[in-house]
């Protein structure tokens, strides 16, 4: 079962919370460490007002992948896509689907920091 199979069973089943724990799973295969890590790199790359979007109790913004391919590196990328079991290309299309809610979602199980 590939990353895009998971995260259809996880919204289907209502179990939202174990996103941040999958993604935790497979951030940790890279140097970026965890979901922290990563909200800090996007951060740095310009994507502070989405990541801050997620972080507050406002709506979302959306991230397209082609911004989050602008954001990591192609090693991030490869190593989530390896980890997951899925194309490199499907990692930043169900990142950009679904990492605004997965980031509310840590924020709210304290996972992590609003600032």
């Amino acid at each position: 079962m590939g990353l895009f199979d998971v995260f259809k069973g996880i919204f289907t089943q209502g179990e939202a919370a174990a996103l941040p724990t999958l993604l935790s799973e497979g951030l940790a295969k890279t140097n970026l460490g965890d979901l922290q890590g990563l909200l800090d790199r996007l951060q740095r790359s310009g994507l502070g007002p989405q990541v801050q979007s997620w972080l507050g109790d406002g709506p979302n913004m959306p991230v397209s992948p082609e911004l989050l391919k602008n954001a990591l590196t192609e090693d991030h990328v490869q190593q989530l896509a390896q980890h997951f079991g899925i194309d490199p290309d499907a990692v930043l299309n169900v990142l950009s689907e679904h990492l605004p809610n997965a980031v509310d979602e840590a924020r709210q199980q304290g996972i992590v920091n609003p600032s």
